[in-house]
């Protein structure tokens, strides 16, 4: 072997192991994210709904509830949009601002439904936001095509969930919650694998590849919501 091969074999063994170190660091951020948002979305929702003044602010005031939603739809596409140009702190912080501004819209559901309810119901989804995250991650079938005719069912649910809150069919309603979960339980197998593909291409665990995860965390939290939503519309019990 001469001295520019073994460079180049020395090369590759210091690339492999940069990427397999990486990789770990970058996915443990990835779920410790997407839990520390949901655990600020529960405490959020919570706080909000054992507040009856916040709750009139919110929900009184048409002109409160569409600057939040507003707001919402801003953060996401915005930090999307701009990851390359803002900090991991900056970031981090609009995740934040975003987790607690969801779970403020989510205090409803502590009126609506009972408190054991939403706790079996977020259980249920744990439990299988858990089991399609594994099959994501460690399958070797390219889920890429699924996601495609995943994310067109995804606009046509939505366009079908606006023109029912024109009709209000409470069975159109429910037909929607079972395609919701359905859309939700494959598109986290989907990001899951498509996250997990992602970090494996990391060179490092640098700040431009945390800002990445942080993205990651993001679209697994947007799921994770989402499912529970759709679960809790059809097994959640009202008071």
């Amino acid at each position: 072997m001469n001295t520019q091969d073994f460079e180049l074999k020395e090369y590759a063994n210091e690339r492999q192991w940069a990427v397999s170190s990486a990789f770990p660091v970058l996915m443990r951020k990835v779920y410790v994210w997407m839990t520390m948002a949901l655990v600020i979305t529960g405490i959020t929702a919570y706080g909000v709904a054992t507040s009856p003044a916040i709750l009139q602010m919110i929900y009184g005031n048409p002109v409160v509830m569409w600057v939040l939603v507003i707001a919402e739809l801003a953060l996401v596409f915005g930090v999307s949009a701009a990851i390359n140009r803002i900090s991991l702190t900056t970031a981090t912080l609009l995740f934040i601002l975003y987790s607690v501004i969801n779970g403020a819209m989510l205090s409803s559901i502590f009126l609506v439904y009972t408190a054991s309810s939403i706790a079996t119901v977020f259980f249920i989804t744990a439990g299988t936001f858990g089991a399609m995250a594994l099959v994501g991650y460690t399958t070797k079938t390219d889920l890429s095509s699924m996601g495609k005719i995943l994310f067109m069912a995804l606009i046509g649910l939505i366009i079908a969930t606006i023109v029912n809150l024109f009709i209000k069919s409470s069975g159109l309603d429910l037909i929607l919650s079972y395609v919701g979960v359905l859309i939700f339980v494959g598109l986290t197998a989907w990001d899951s694998q498509k996250i997990k593909q992602m970090m494996l291409q990391a060179p490092d665990a640098s700040e431009s590849m945390q800002k990445y995860a942080l993205l990651g965390a993001l679209t697994l939290y947007l799921d994770f919501i989402n499912l529970f939503i759709y679960l809790l519309r059809i097994f959640g019990r009202r008071d």
